[in-house]
């Protein structure tokens, strides 16, 4: 009721009702209207204004508060309308009202109009502080969307939010959704006359199942906020209000999902919450860092966004602020880490924008790094204040909270197609097992995902009880997948996905070998310059897993044996694969491995595992491994 109350309290009651009205019938249905308004009934008031004008279709008064009404509800060329046919009738009576119908043109997307508008009330005379300030706020803000537009032609882009559906939505209040990394559970916050309860919906056949309280004791406490679903769906983190075990007001805690339901909520503890306000949780899909927002000492402004990364022994680290290029003297909320852990999306009121909180979208340019935040651009940004959002694992699909004229009542939750230039990056996604090649017993084993740019693990899990893994893989990159426990040799796979396009589900049973004599591994991503033997920057991916491997198993012996193919003269492919092998040798050794353990032969272009007489094959046979020749 902000703005209605704007309008009434500065324009109306201020005015001299010079241009009113004598028809008695006619104001007397005018302070009617004013009441219901006072009283929040903007549909009654609607109709007695409408009859009011049919009483005096002259009444300017009644035009102007009836746009500002429409505004009000947010419907904005009904806003317009109005306000128009007022200035029509008087335009130097109306002209302090430019303000408000900016609002409003820049409510409908017509920015340029709004900036005009603008400026001509800017023009007026004697005008206060406060109305030049709120003239100069909306000015930035149509500017800023002038110029987002000039740069982020979108043509081709409809914005079309679909609403969920009454399996979903109800006549209250449903917001914060949250989506499993395989976009099968939904989980979202429900409000209620007792309070806020977490309701969950799955996705089977193409649509949301009938949406159910979350069971168990989670939904015990009424003070609930923004909540996270792990990848596996496994467990939720979510913001609460339990002031019998909380460090202030909302900390940050977890729920495991049992047959029982849901469990007791545990508090994260020190190193993620304060005496102060913790709130929004997001956690990546490896499930190693955990993002959110908080408003203790030591920020950039009111609220910041902070992560804390998952230690090895289960606990969280001491949580990190995300730093000065994504927070700001504002406010930041609503953290929402993408399945590709690379994309960050976000709310602020503090960076450039349409006005009140915007959504933002950030990359990670390096580990802990992100790129400057773009705004991710009308129509999915607005003049009003924006909420949460998450996007569907395949970066076309964004859900998020409104109360568009289809809703069922207050908020309800709605999808839409996310434009393309603002989508996380495309993901593939590995799942499988992992188990012992002897036993083919599951093994629970670290999986990583490395940046093969870079040499960075981008992601890390774990692998549960059973050896079940899901790990996604964003394409726009080549990545070497390595799958590590100790007391077996390690796998790596080598995903060249720098110009894949398509979505896809990938199953990989990964058998690993348990260190043993005659034990063998080949390369896969082991390189060498051309027709030389000096290793290539990649190569350390792999040779560094190597190296965790001797130091984890102090005792065991290699040999390093190198390949080529049959091109070129035998003698000179034996010299070349005999230095490739101690190259090898050599880089171990300056990583700290006793050189007494290790071996190395070169074998030309003997023992092909492929046929010389393709490409492909000449590739494989041009390889090196290691073999377990001692324990």
């Amino acid at each position: 009721m902000r703005f209605i109350v704007f309008i009434f309290s500065f324009f109306i009651f201020s005015s001299t009702f010079s241009q009113s009205t004598s028809n008695a019938k006619a104001m007397k249905l005018y302070g009617k209207a004013v009441a219901q308004i006072a009283d929040g009934n903007l549909k009654e008031a609607i109709e007695t204004l409408t009859k009011t004008i049919n009483a005096d279709n002259n009444f300017i008064d009644a035009y102007l508060s009836l746009a500002g009404v429409y505004g009000e509800k947010k419907e904005y060329a009904n806003a317009i309308t109005n306000y128009e046919i007022a200035f029509s009738k008087d335009s130097n009576y109306t002209n302090i009202y430019k303000l408000p119908y900016a609002i409003n043109l820049a409510g409908a997307g017509k920015f340029d109009e709004a900036l005009q508008a603008l400026n001509i009330f800017l023009s007026i005379p004697n005008l206060s502080s406060k109305s030049i300030g709120a003239a100069q706020y909306r000015k930035r803000n149509c500017e800023f969307a002038i110029d987002y537009q000039k740069k982020h032609p979108s043509n081709s882009y409809s914005f079309q939010p679909i609403n969920l559906g009454d399996s979903v939505n109800t006549e209250r209040s449903e917001y914060y959704p949250t989506l499993s990394i395989s976009d099968s559970l939904l989980v979202f916050t429900r409000m209620t006359n007792t309070g806020e309860y977490f309701v969950k919906s799955n996705f089977t056949n193409n649509h949301f199942a009938q949406a159910e309280i979350v069971e168990g004791s989670i939904n015990r406490q009424a003070l609930k906020g923004a909540a996270t679903v792990s990848s596996d769906g496994e467990y939720l983190i979510f913001a609460g209000d339990f002031a019998e075990r909380g460090y202030g007001s909302y900390d940050l805690y977890i729920s495991y999902n049992t047959p029982d339901g849901w469990s007791e909520p545990e508090n994260l503890g020190e190193n993620i919450n304060t005496p102060y306000w913790e709130s929004a949780p997001s956690i990546s899909p490896d499930s190693r860092t955990l993002y959110f927002s908080s408003d203790r000492p030591g920020g950039y402004g009111g609220r910041d966004l902070y992560m804390s990364t998952r230690q090895p022994n289960g606990r969280w680290g001491f949580a990190v602020n995300l730093g000065a290029t994504i927070n700001t003297a504002g406010n930041e909320l609503y953290p929402y880490i993408h399945a590709d852990n690379q994309t960050l999306y976000f709310t602020s009121d503090g960076l450039p924008g349409y006005g009140k909180t915007d959504l933002f979208i950030t990359r990670k340019t390096a580990i802990d790094q992100w790129s400057v935040p773009e705004n991710l651009g009308y129509p999915v940004n607005t003049i009003e204040d924006e909420g949460s959002i998450c996007i569907s694992s395949d970066g076309s699909t964004a859900y998020y909270a409104s109360d568009r004229a289809d809703s069922r009542g207050g908020l309800d939750l709605y999808k839409f197609d996310i434009r393309e230039d603002i989508r996380p990056y495309k993901t593939l996604f590995v799942r499988g097992r992992v188990f012992d090649e002897a036993t083919q017993k599951g093994l629970p084993s670290s999986v990583e995902l490395i940046d093969n740019a870079t040499g960075k693990a981008i992601m890390k899990i774990a692998a549960d009880e059973l050896g079940k893994y899901f790990i996604p893989l964003p394409t726009g990159k080549d990545y070497t997948f390595v799958v590590n426990r100790k007391g077996y040799l390690f796998y790596s796979n080598v995903y060249e996905l720098s110009k894949e396009k398509s979505d896809s589900t990938y199953t990989k049973d990964i058998a690993l070998q348990p260190i043993k004599l005659n034990a063998s591994f080949t390369f896969k991503n082991v390189q060498f310059e051309k027709n030389a033997f000096a290793l290539l920057p990649i190569s350390k991916i792999e040779l560094d897993k190597l190296v965790q491997v001797l130091n984890e198993n102090p005792t065991i012996k290699l040999q390093i044996n190198g390949y080529t193919d049959n091109k070129g003269i035998a003698e000179e492919n034996i010299k070349l694969s005999t230095n490739r092998a101690k190259s090898v040798v050599d880089y171990l050794a300056s990583k700290g491995i006793n050189a007494a353990r290790l071996a190395h032969k070169g074998f030309g272009a003997a023992q092909p595992i492929a046929d010389n007489n393709t490409d492909e094959g000449r590739a494989r046979n041009r390889r090196t491994e290691f073999v377990v020749v001692g324990m």
